[in-house]
């Protein structure tokens, strides 16, 4: 295996350790062609359904279509309802079969996204917290069905390899759109015993659109990108220079934005009453609805005492202050004071391509009210470049889509960087601090859920450090579902850190061996994995090219989306 030994001198490599190195390379690239053919193997059905297709466009053999179809779902989580409701497809092409599974999926969760209000409006008898749940419930499934829409739209405009290239948004699209589903879950789950026979209507009413979606999502994963050609990524190296940019979601117009100190605004916000309005609410409604032309708003040095949402219609914003210590955001909602996690957040963004930059977020519950969101994002392709989050638990909810953040600063104790965002952190202050007498704290929760869904929390060359006198067990994280995906590279850990690193989720009890948890040449007083939790999904150490996996260039899709905006990362 290779370790950090293996790289010397700012990245020269040994002669003998670079022949080991080939040597093993030469191993890998023989079991992925094996791993390759094996696939083949599997899809043998699937290409012969595509031939009978293309030679006989009048009509397939029910047989050979049959074979295609149990073939193209042996690949999902869930075989037996992607061929009992994929069958009506009456073909054997992949692609074919896999936009009629989108189809499939949206009317299910067209049937669900109504039922939270229709519930709520039958059953008046439903106490505060099944209530509050179920509007988490009308809000996420809402924003599900977007993603299921705009998943469509982009399959259905898209032929042979034009598919292939927006292949990573449908994951995204589609993994977001499992994540809500789940999220709405979570609102039931946290409303306790008041809500039990509700949460058992809803699992059973969302069976179908959740399983629905994992099986298009396994399908666009695992064969239609396969069937456009197999190709071994090139040997990818992390000790280079940094590049210069964000990822490459943000065009022209953005760099031009982000190179500015003060971008031109189309509404500023000053509480003193010098700008065009005094609260950031103000601003936010004179957003247009999936607007494509950036709308930029200034908030002025002061503390906004409001809580703030910028909805999934809510495209392309960029709020930007004077600082993330002198304009600040700042709100008190709490789980402890009856409202959902979810609905906690000081700020919240769902709506695509949004930026923040020069921004501080604050939620002042304090430690004894427990959950308390500064900000929450499912905001695809959004960025957060200095700005700063700060609270106790669950600060930073990075809960769906594309994320990335600059040199920001995040504060807090339990599970403060949580959710199921395909998100990397580069060249931020993690700070944890202080609980609660007998508690620990954990720097990450992460949620994924589905083992196709490409989300996780990437952190990258940052540095740990406590924010105050840390006496507390501090761990990197904790598992918080099944396929929970975390990796810490480059970083700079502190002297704070439990030898184990990791903690999880239920005391006592393993986390199951799918769990993806890695480190990667981190280094620091907090930075030895010697004594670190023997988890099967817990990885000390990872070749070069297993760490480029989540990396800006690989992970989200990066050099596509922040290239060319004016705000420095790194791209390995």
């Amino acid at each position: 295996m290779d370790t950090v030994k293996s790289f010397k001198g700012y990245g020269k490599v040994d002669e003998r350790d670079d022949t080991e190195f080939r040597r093993k390379t030469r191993n890998r690239l023989i079991i992925l062609a094996i791993s390759a053919i094996l696939l083949i193997g599997l899809i043998t059905g699937i290409v012969a359904g595509i031939l009978s297709h293309r030679k006989n466009n009048s009509g397939e053999s029910p047989a050979t279509t049959s074979a295609a179809l149990k073939s193209l779902c042996s690949a999902t989580e869930y075989p037996e309802s992607c061929v009992t409701s994929l069958r009506s497809s009456n073909s054997s092409d992949p692609q074919t079969i896999f936009r009629y599974s989108l189809s499939v999926a949206a009317e299910a969760l067209a049937k669900a996204s109504d039922f939270a209000t229709e519930y709520v409006r039958k059953h008046e008898s439903l106490g505060a917290s099944a209530r509050q749940a179920l509007q988490v419930c009308s809000a996420v499934l809402g924003d599900a069905a977007d993603s299921l829409s705009e998943t469509i739209d982009s399959a259905h405009t898209s032929d042979g390899k034009q598919l292939l290239s927006v292949s990573d948004n449908l994951r995204t699209w589609l993994s977001a759109a499992i994540t809500d589903q789940d999220t709405c879950l979570d609102a039931l789950d946290e409303a306790g015993a008041n809500a039990t026979a509700v949460r058992d209507d809803v699992r059973k009413l969302l069976a179908n659109s959740t399983e629905f979606a994992s099986n298009s999502l396994a399908i666009v994963t695992k064969v239609v990108g396969f069937l456009g050609g197999f190709e071994i990524p090139a040997h990818r190296r992390l000790l280079g220079e940094a590049a210069d940019g964000f990822p490459a979601w943000v065009g022209a117009a953005e760099r031009r934005l982000l190179q500015e100190e003060r971008p031109k605004p189309d509404v500023t916000v000053a509480a003193d009453g010098s700008g065009d309005v005094t609260t950031v609410n103000e601003a936010v409604k004179r957003l247009k609805k999936k607007s494509k032309t950036r709308f930029v708003i200034y908030v002025k040095a002061g503390v906004y005492k409001e809580n703030v949402l910028l909805e999934k219609a809510h495209w392309n914003v960029m709020i930007y202050g004077d600082g993330a210590a002198a304009t600040v955001i700042s709100a008190d909602k709490n789980n402890v004071d009856g409202v959902a996690t979810f609905d906690t957040a000081t700020f919240a963004v769902a709506g695509k391509g949004f930026i923040a930059r020069d921004i501080g977020f604050i939620n002042t519950a304090g430690p004894h009210k427990h959950q308390a969101v500064a900000l929450r994002s499912g905001s695809d392709q959004s960025v957060f470049h200095r700005c700063s989050f700060d609270a106790y638990q669950d600060t930073l909810y990075a809960h769906s889509n594309r994320q990335f953040y600059r040199e920001c600063n995040v504060t807090g104790t339990i599970d403060f960087i949580f959710g199921n965002a395909a998100v990397v952190f580069q060249k931020c202050n993690i700070m944890p601090r202080q609980p609660m007498a007998n508690q620990f704290v954990t720097i990450t929760a992460q949620g994924k859920k589905d083992p196709n869904q490409n989300t996780g929390i990437s952190i990258q060359r940052c540095v740990m450090g406590p924010f105050d006198k840390l006496t507390a067990p501090t761990y990197l994280g904790r598992p918080w579902k099944d396929y929970s995906t975390t990796i810490v590279m480059h970083t700079e850990i502190g002297v704070f850190l439990n030898p184990l690193g990791w903690i999880s989720w239920v005391n006592g009890v393993d986390p199951p061996n799918s769990i993806f948890y890695a480190e990667y040449q981190n280094t620091g007083p907090g930075s030895s994995t010697a004594g670190r939790v023997k988890w099967a999904g817990y990885k000390p150490t990872l070749t070069t090219a297993e760490a480029s996996k989540y990396t800006v260039n690989s992970f989200i899709q990066g050099p596509s989306w922040l290239a060319d905006s004016n705000v420095a990362f790194d791209s390995t």
